[in-house]
């Protein structure tokens, strides 16, 4: 059986990390939701999750507080982006989940794993 990588999925709220998680589980990857979003600590990421491979799901202010029907000031999102500056830039997968359904954005996302394996 091949070694199957722990992915780290990150992103601000609202843009389908847990649902992208239940997707890929069901494809027997082993992941972990890392609450970036609410850190102030840049590099937890890396410090207590320690993924093979990290995905970053990024969605607008809009779609964010559509989605999670957040009462949030666009601030608010702005601090969240910025708590994830630091996996975002070190993300092996980046998908805008803003204009893509649920089954568009796992597909993406095993076809990136696909790729990465190759």
């Amino acid at each position: 059986m091949e070694q199957r990588p722990l992915i780290g999925v990150v992103g601000p709220c609202g843009s389908g990390k847990s649902t992208l998680i239940a997707g890929l589980e069901k494809h027997d990857f082993t992941c972990r939701h890392i609450a970036q979003e609410h850190s102030y600590v840049q590099a937890m990421w890396q410090i207590i999750t320690k993924p093979d491979v990290l995905i970053y799901l990024n969605s607008s202010f809009n779609t964010s507080t559509t989605r999670r029907k957040l009462n949030w000031l666009e601030k608010d999102y702005n601090e969240e982006l910025r708590r994830l500056a630091h996996a975002r830039d070190h993300a092996n997968i980046f998908i805008d989940t803003d204009d893509l359904t649920t089954e568009a954005v796992l597909q993406k996302v095993l076809d990136s794993l696909k790729k990465m394996d190759s």
